[in-house]
């Protein structure tokens, strides 16, 4: 099947989060302009998850619903063939997101008080997860040498060893840097954290999101002993787009770790699943696949004509190469203040992308562009930054 990643959909009137943003950031922005901030995709909905949906919404009642046996299925049966990962069906428990599963996560593995570590620059809803309740934050900056991010290990180890810390919240592949770990650094994160009693939440959200000459290694497949002590957190909803449908796959292999989150998901009352989303999932990963490969190489392809187009046109600027996601990391400072480099992009070249500051500290006079894109509206993007600092 040919799949059309070459129409842009123009979100303006659909109530889209990504476009209201840009409307409060620059209320007189054309109807035009489309943003490449929040990680979703301005492109038509993959035909299998549409056509199956159309078909589901004809035969079935939108009355309460609990997980169903093929969407179990469906999430093992794919992270077996894509990710080498075997998993056994009841270690799955449904939210409504990765973002209120690492707060679930934050209240079940720690009390009031203990400390949590992420590493930074990293997706704001870390932040959150920890400090809204009353929970210390820890942060071990990620390591930049030239155009590549690593772990400062030595960091790490330095700062699970306090007794405080208990938990890590862990990105990968890594939201905004774009960074896939090797096999042999989650090995290593690994054994620092057990090696102090500190537990591991791995968002893998992207996972399936990772560029050519890259593998993603699921934090739970490095090992049993590894498996014990760790929390995936997936979804379907940045590999095919479907978001609003808020359903997500919490993978616990330990029995006591699962049964620790299940009590905080009762203590808020969630007990249901959001039917619609659990039928997309499942249709996206029973026929999606092929759609899903075309969707890779658009974003492989966008990569490359903006890394192409920062050597030519903006060579003082460093974008950094994208292992995995969908999100370009590009440092803009050579070119302008950081406190000044909102006000310039929004109101100066029409241009709406996530401020590196909202990452962290060490983001400022950053931006994370979203490449989920067709190609044209990028390119056009693309000459508008360049026109704003080369005038």
């Amino acid at each position: 099947m040919q799949y059309d990643f070459e129409t842009p959909i123009n979100r303006s009137k659909m109530a889209s989060a990504k476009w209201e943003k840009m409307k409060e950031c620059n209320p007189s922005v054309s109807e035009d302009i489309f943003p490449f901030s929040v990680a979703d995709a301005d492109l038509p909905l993959a035909p299998e998850i549409k056509e199956g949906l159309k078909d589901y919404i004809d035969q079935t009642v939108l009355g309460y619903t609990i997980v169903s046996p093929d969407y179990l299925r469906a999430v093992k049966e794919w992270n077996k063939t894509k990710h080498h990962f075997e998993l056994d069906t009841d270690w799955i428990l449904t939210t409504p997101g990765v973002v209120p599963a690492l707060h679930l996560a934050v209240r079940a593995y720690t009390e009031p008080g203990d400390s949590v570590v992420i590493m930074t620059p990293i997706y704001p809803p870390f932040y959150n997860a920890v400090t809204s309740q009353d929970r210390h934050l820890l942060e071990v900056p990620l390591l930049k040498e030239g155009t590549h991010y690593s772990i400062d290990f030595e960091q790490l180890e330095k700062t699970v060893s306090d007794p405080k810390v208990t938990l890590l919240l862990f990105c990968s592949p890594h939201n905004p840097v774009g960074r896939v770990w090797t096999k042999e650094e989650l090995t290593r994160v690994a054994e620092i954290c057990i090696a102090n009693g500190v537990k591991i939440v791995s968002d893998e959200i992207h996972y399936d999101l990772v560029m050519p000459g890259h593998e993603h290694t699921v934090f739970a497949a490095i090992n049993d002993t590894v498996a014990e002590h760790v929390v995936v957190c997936t979804s379907a909803s940045k590999t095919f787009n479907i978001a609003g449908l808020q359903t997500a796959a919490v993978i616990i292999p330990n029995e006591y770790m699962r049964e620790r989150f299940f009590t905080e998901m009762d203590r808020i009352g969630y007990h249901g699943a959001n039917m619609i989303g659990l039928k997309a999932t499942e249709l996206a990963y029973t026929k999606g696949s092929d759609w899903l490969d075309g969707f890779k190489d658009l974003i492989a392809h966008n990569a490359e004509v903006l890394q192409q187009f920062v050597t030519k046109n903006l060579p003082k600027a460093t974008a950094f190469p994208l292992e995995g996601t969908y999100l370009q990391w590009i440092d803009l400072r050579p070119y302008t203040d950081p406190e000044a480099l909102e006000d310039t992009l929004t109101h100066k070249g029409n241009l709406f992308f996530n401020e590196g500051y909202h990452f962290g500290e060490s983001g400022k006079g950053y931006e994370r562009i979203n490449l989920a894109c067709p190609t044209a509206l990028l390119v056009k993007a693309l000459d508008r930054l360049a026109e704003v600092f080369n005038r």
